[in-house]
């Protein structure tokens, strides 16, 4: 999978909580995510709007378009290791950001079918 195809998948599928999606998938539309972000506000701030504006346009804008996407492909890696999508929630804790979660996210998902549906590697 290539970078392009992981942001065209995840914005298909972004009403898609049920399913499976790989590490590439997952990982590229991350970075994605994180360029965007880095544009949008390199162009606000060149426009001199603070840093820490919370109500910035361009990243309400870039946040409300993206946030349901960001949260399938996330639910989605979660099930590619046969986990329910609720672990999500370890977020809210400090120990979730930092160990499980970002653990979870870099390891390799089920290579069979789990009860999510096919591995989405083939």
């Amino acid at each position: 999978m290539n970078f392009f195809e992981a942001i065209k998948i995840c914005f298909v599928k972004y009403t898609n909580f049920s399913d499976r999606a790989s590490r590439s998938e997952y990982w590229l539309f991350t970075l994605f995510l994180t360029i965007l972000g880095l544009v949008v506000a390199f162009i606000e701030s060149a426009m001199g709007v603070p840093w820490d504006d919370v109500s910035a346009p361009g990243s309400t804008v870039l946040t409300l378009v993206t946030v349901i996407p960001a949260l399938a492909v996330t639910v989605r890696r979660l099930h590619d290791l046969n986990k329910s999508g609720w672990w999500l929630l370890l977020y809210f804790t400090i120990i979730g950001i930092f160990f499980p979660l970002l653990y979870w996210f870099c390891k390799k998902g089920d290579e069979e079918e789990n009860r999510f549906g096919p591995n989405p590697i083939g």
